[in-house]
């Protein structure tokens, strides 16, 4: 037991640079403390000690502002960073050396029994705020970026981002998202701004293309009708003219 609290206190000191001392992080972490109750309550879960179970997990739930269910598999060096709102599942499985920022929610999308809560592996970091819903799985390494909501696999390395998230994998994803303001994992937010989000920067791409483009087929044009030995206003005002109008002008 003294060993899985000093695996988890040195988790807080390398992943949470506001940390300054062992007593600090004892007193001070709500996240750690979420995790020491967990394991007792998870411990009078597997006994059959259900309700105290579920009491032991209510009483941190009041203490933490984190909601963990006894029944949710919880592995090493987990760290749950702030932690306020965030809520695990009964049948949520985590992996070693996974870090949750607050506002996480690892939930279900069925009333039925059986799994139904999602699996995160080794090394996964999920942003404040990210919802990870139903029986997934989260592969090995990969990264959810914060308000995003995920409801299909992510596969081991990957990042995910956005509602419903898009993953973001192989090297022209990686790229496109360097292009688009440098994208990368945030704990806080996916980008400094909206607009840097890939696909918005994509279309924004395409809009300037257009203008662009309609910008030098007037060029063009202008150039073709001077060929012609027509200037440009010229051309305006024939394209502008209106017979039809003009005759109803005339009429009145």
């Amino acid at each position: 037991m003294f060993n899985s609290i000093r695996e988890d206190i040195a988790s807080v000191f390398e992943r949470d640079p506001a940390a300054r001392t062992t007593w600090e992080v004892i007193s001070c972490y709500p996240g750690f403390h979420a995790l020491r109750i967990h394991r007792v309550a998870n411990w009078l879960w597997h006994l059959n000690l259900r309700w105290l179970g579920r009491l032991v997990s209510h009483m941190g739930r009041f203490l933490t502002g984190i909601e963990i269910h006894p029944g949710a598999t919880i592995g090493r060096r987990f760290f749950i960073d702030h932690g306020m709102g965030v809520v695990i599942g009964e049948t949520a499985e985590i992996g070693d050396d996974v870090t949750l920022y607050h506002g996480v929610t690892l939930g279900g999308t069925s009333w039925n029994k059986g799994k139904r809560h999602p699996t995160l592996a080794n090394r996964v970091v999920v942003g404040a705020g990210a919802k990870i819903l139903g029986p997934i799985i989260v592969g090995e390494g990969a990264k959810i970026g914060s308000n995003a909501v995920v409801v299909k696999d992510v596969p081991p390395g990957a990042s995910a981002v956005g509602i419903p998230a898009r993953i973001i994998m192989d090297e022209q994803d990686r790229s496109r998202e360097e292009k688009a303001a440098k994208l990368g994992f945030s704990a806080y937010a996916v980008t400094a701004k909206a607009s840097d989000d890939p696909f918005a920067k994509a279309l924004q791409g395409l809009l300037d293309h257009s203008m662009d483009q309609d910008h030098r087929l007037e060029q063009l044009q202008r150039e073709i009708e001077e060929l012609k030995g027509r200037t440009a206003d010229d051309v305006a005002v024939a394209e502008r003219f209106d017979p039809g109008g003009l005759r109803r002008a005339a009429e009145k």
